[in-house]
């Protein structure tokens, strides 16, 4: 069995192929000198195996083709259609026997050494069950990218941001968050899982499709008694939206219902009817933001998003009748994140003066 598996879930996605494969390959697997790519002088090396896979997701863009003709070697998760990024992992690495599952974007170049001191951090730290290198914008390389920073958290109402970034304002990045430090969530675009641990929590929530599932596992992971954590000393660089455009409805509906979904699966009890109620009128705000403005798509989106969520409360209740629901679970920002951002001004990470439950 393999230590590390790299598996990369594509979907019409062959020009990120072309583009980033090869980085991905020199820099995760053993090179032709018999060196690991991944293997830093730095540290104690590992004595692990690695192997990148490449999962498909349905595609119809000639993908797969494209892999067999060019890259043999690269073992192939062939699914017959697309289940989106959730249940698109879930079946793809419940056919994957490895230690540690790496989900890694297709759109994300690796750099010298971005594996080894992850895993020499996890394999430090048995409690820690996910963990996320420092992500950085491909074209704009002094930044940091949307999709996970240095690390996310969530505010009360489930509204999440990064070290590094806050709603839609990025920081450059001049070493400000390069302590390795438990965080609350870790991206999707590059996670490392404890393969153990996703099978004990079922991996990613299929009925997700896209957005929030990484969230909503990181605080299932949480609740069960393991950390999340961000270590720094490992850097990728991320285009980000390689799947849906950022001005997408589709993408608004997602990241409202799944938000809800989230919230309604893992809040405390004593807290949960509060937090949603204002978190649905918060959207209402933003829905009539949306119609003032004219975007009618997104206006409808958000409608469509609270519609699917009531439609689902039966069977979002059945998946929290299975999660552990701690009293207060660690990471979570006290501080009224929309208020501080919007009103105060407040742009970044380390600008923020509330407090984070312990």
């Amino acid at each position: 069995m393999i230590h590390v598996a790299i598996v990369i879930l594509n979907w019409n996605g062959k020009p990120m192929l072309e583009r980033f494969l090869p980085s991905v390959l020199k820099y995760s697997l053993l090179d032709a000198e018999g060196e690991a790519g991944w293997q830093t002088p730095h540290e104690e090396p590992l004595e692990l195996t690695s192997q990148v896979i490449v999962a498909d997701n349905g595609s119809t863009d000639g993908s797969v083709a494209f892999l067999k003709e060019n890259y043999p070697e690269v073992p192939l998760v062939l699914l017959d259609r697309n289940y989106g990024f959730a249940e698109g992992y879930n079946k793809a690495l419940a056919q994957v026997e490895a230690d540690y599952y790496v989900l890694l974007n297709s759109d994300v170049e690796c750099t010298p050494h971005w594996i080894q001191p992850i895993i020499n951090m996890m394999e430090r730290e048995e409690k820690v069950a996910v963990a996320q290198p420092k992500l950085l914008m491909y074209d704009r390389r002094d930044t940091f990218e949307y999709a996970g920073g240095a690390g996310g958290f969530i505010d009360a109402y489930g509204y999440p941001f990064c070290r590094g970034r806050l709603f839609n304002t990025l920081e450059h990045d001049h070493g400000q968050y390069d302590d390795e430090r438990d965080v609350f969530w870790a991206s999707g675009a590059a996670m490392f899982v404890r393969a153990d641990v996703w099978k004990e929590l079922g991996g990613l929530d299929g009925d997700f499709f896209a957005h929030m599932e990484e969230i909503d596992f990181c605080w299932r992971v949480k609740n069960a008694g393991y950390r999340v954590r961000c270590c720094p000393r490992s850097v990728v660089y991320h285009v980000g939206g390689g799947t849906l455009p950022k001005s997408s409805p589709f993408k608004t509906q997602l990241n409202f219902r799944n938000n809800l979904s989230m919230l309604y699966k893992n809040l405390p009890e004593n807290c949960r009817s509060r937090v949603l109620a204002l978190r649905m009128l918060l959207d209402g705000v933003a829905a009539l933001k949306f119609l003032l403005q004219g975007h009618m798509g997104e206006f409808a989106a958000v409608r469509k998003a609270h519609s699917e969520f009531r439609q689902r409360r039966e069977s979002l209740e059945e998946k929290r009748s299975l999660i552990e629901h701690p009293a207060q679970v660690p990471g979570i920002y006290q501080g009224k994140l929309l208020w501080e951002y919007y009103l105060l001004r407040r742009t970044t990470y380390i600008s923020l003066h509330g407090r984070f439950s312990k």
